[in-house]
């Protein structure tokens, strides 16, 4: 694709300590070298500890907290996994709302791994077809979505994926939603 694909468009990265290292970076990445400004939004300001399953990974500057950001000044939304991540940001109201202010505005989001549980906290899985981590089938199916076991699924403006393995298919796939725009 080319590298203007994305200009001028904001995307936010939804982040805390426990977030698995690559599903972060390699999305960030993607991104930016199609055109975006990427911004990492977590829950206090600061830093965040990364991890590369369960061994410390790099820190990486909070951009904004999310109680202080708005939906509204960005384009789209990464969802990185983790198995702490995820579970902080679930119990977080404003990180919840956030989520859910994306999906409102019909705005084209990325989750990966163990990232749907935020989603699932959200209300806005039902009825949409969606993968994970398998460890999440129940939450998502209980959720109401359809989990599939496949490396990439979109779901009107949902991109999801299930591990580190399908980054290739899932940077290509939300380039390819965040270009198209609202859903």
């Amino acid at each position: 694709m080319a590298a203007t694909t994305l200009h001028g468009r904001r995307i936010a990265f939804l982040a805390t300590d426990g977030v698995e290292e690559v599903e972060y970076t390699r999305p960030r990445e993607a991104v930016e070298n199609a055109g975006a400004t990427a911004e990492l939004v977590s829950l206090k300001p600061g830093k965040i500890q990364a991890f590369d399953h369960l061994d410390h990974g790099g820190t990486y500057d909070v951009e904004a907290t999310v109680a202080d950001a708005d939906a509204d000044r960005y384009d789209g939304l990464v969802l990185p996994g983790g198995v702490a991540n995820p579970d902080f940001l679930r119990t977080d109201p404003d990180a919840v709302r956030f989520v859910r202010a994306f999906f409102d505005a019909g705005k084209p989001v990325g989750v990966i791994c163990h990232g749907p549980w935020t989603l699932v906290e959200a209300d806005v899985v039902r009825g949409r077809r969606i993968t994970s981590w398998p460890s999440l089938r129940t939450d998502l199916t209980n959720a109401g979505a359809t989990w599939v076991d496949e490396p990439v699924v979109t779901d009107d403006g949902l991109v999801s994926s299930r591990k580190p393995d399908d980054l290739p298919a899932f940077c290509a796939k939300i380039v390819e939603e965040f270009a198209e725009g609202r859903h």
